[in-house]
């Protein structure tokens, strides 16, 4: 760890070097505020301590601690003046200057200060470590098609700085997969920041993104100048109003801003990933998002897919989401049976794996004891009979001959066991006691295809009547 004392008087600068070096600090030193960003763009210090009146400089030390700020806001700073009074104190302060010493300073008080900013610097980092582990134990999982098809994309988007927009039904994971591309990039050790768009006030979208200047209450950083160095995520990028837009569209190119009420542009290096859930193509026909926007914000376009695609994961998913739930919340520790899997594997999920994850958590709070987990536990499970083993047949299928019914019922069937296993027809065959080879004579003569769909395989009917159009 090193530290960068700035000041323009040779004697103190080199007596501050002296004592840091004595207490096993390795220094650098600046007489001038180019010296200072020569050694900060060559590599940025652990600490600086600044002066904030420096003769012969292009910048005072308020200037330096303001672009030191903007551009390497995790560098505690520490203030010293022959000069100062409160009011420079509260302004350094206000520019987010971790202390300020007044000269002729006390040596001690020197190193209680530099202690403590070295502490805080090193707490911060340790905090960014620990949720960026908390990110990675909650890793992407599953090894169906679709998914392994999702992660290679993925994985080859992580080796650049290019945009990335991910499109998909709610909660499928978008963020999760951003999340992805953040901590595998070389910006994973800077800063994830997510932009909700949907739940941010219009009217307060600008003050949000880009900070605030007041003189009351000095800089207020904005999101984007929180993430500098790392990854905004706009999440649901179509809610975002269309004036906000324009502005998003100059960050894009010029890699700066000005806050609401500033004057001083604000130069960020960011690396954009966004998502929606709706057709921006009918956004921008209808006027509600920008072209220009579009076009810079889908340079790599990426598909996620919704859980009913990938049902083969819903098991794995589940295993993930009882083992976190018993590590966390100390829930029950339980395994699915083979009937509630099935149920599982071949229900409608609107809400996709967020709403599997909430369903799992409701099923180990309401659930008694620590065995199998079975179909009637799980939430809105509908009843296969009447409780006395018969199937009850719906309406429609009662009018039908019987083999019509028969035809219809093990279309269904076979339709839902094939997705269940993500196309995979050699898994379908064992799994319902027929040779593959029989499998496939059935399906065509149901008129069941399987077709390329997300980077997997799925099953649907096609009738005769399609075939003849």
């Amino acid at each position: 760890m090193s530290i960068l004392i700035v000041d323009d008087e040779k004697d103190i600068r080199e007596l501050i070097g002296d004592i840091l070096k004595d207490e096993g600090f390795a220094v650098r030193l600046a007489a001038n505020s180019d010296q200072a960003m020569d050694e900060i763009n060559s590599d940025p210090p652990s600490l600086m301590i600044l002066d904030i009146w420096l003769k012969d400089s292009r910048m005072d030390g308020i200037d330096i601690l303001k672009t030191v700020k903007r551009d390497n806001p995790d560098i505690p700073i520490v203030i010293i003046s022959g000069h100062g009074n409160i009011e420079i104190a509260v302004a350094a302060i206000k520019q987010g200057a971790y202390d300020f010493i007044e000269k002729p300073f006390n040596i001690d008080q020197l190193m209680v200060v530099v202690g403590r900013a070295m502490e805080t610097s090193r707490l911060r980092r340790e905090n960014a470590d620990l949720r960026r582990k908390d990110v990675t134990s909650t890793e992407m999982l599953g090894s169906s098609p679709a998914f392994r098809a999702l992660k290679t994309q993925l994985e080859k988007v992580t080796k650049s700085n290019g945009r990335v927009m991910l499109t998909g039904p709610s909660g499928c994971g978008k963020e999760m997969a951003a999340r992805f591309i953040h901590l595998n990039s070389t910006r994973a050790a800077a800063p994830f920041v997510s932009v909700s768009a949907a739940t941010i006030e219009p009217d307060r979208m600008e003050e949000v993104l880009f900070g605030r200047e007041t003189q009351e209450r000095g800089v207020e950083k904005g999101l984007l100048e929180q993430a500098h160095g790392g990854v905004v995520y706009l999440d649901e990028v179509a809610d975002m109003p269309v004036g906000t837009q324009s502005k998003i569209l100059r960050v894009l190119v010029e890699q700066q801003f000005t806050r609401v009420g500033g004057a001083d542009k604000v130069r960020v290096d960011l690396r954009f990933i966004s998502s929606t859930m709706r057709d921006l193509k009918h956004e921008i026909e209808v006027g509600r998002f920008r072209q220009e926007l579009y076009d810079r914000l889908n340079v790599v376009p990426i598909a996620v897919p919704s859980l009913e695609e990938r049902r083969e994961d819903i098991p794995e998913l589940v295993a993930h989401f009882v083992e976190m739930f018993h590590r966390t919340q100390g829930l029950p520790l339980r395994k699915l049976s083979s009937e509630a899997e099935a149920m599982l594997q071949t229900g409608a999920w609107p809400g996709n794996v967020r709403q599997l994850r909430h369903m799992v958590e409701r099923v180990l709070i309401l659930g008694d004891g620590s065995g199998p987990i079975e179909p009637n536990e799980l939430p809105n499970a509908e009843p296969a009979g009447d409780g006395n083993g018969r199937l009850v047949l719906g309406g429609a299928m009662a009018t039908l001959p019987l083999r019509e019914a028969r035809e219809v019922f093990e279309r269904e069937y076979l339709l839902t066991q094939i997705n269940r296993f993500g196309g995979n027809i050699s898994r379908t065959a064992n799994f319902v006691g027929m040779e593959r080879s029989a499998l496939h004579r059935k399906l065509k003569s149901l008129g069941v295809v399987t077709s390329m769909k997300s980077g997997g395989r799925s099953a649907q009917f096609e009738s005769d009547d399609e075939d003849d159009e």
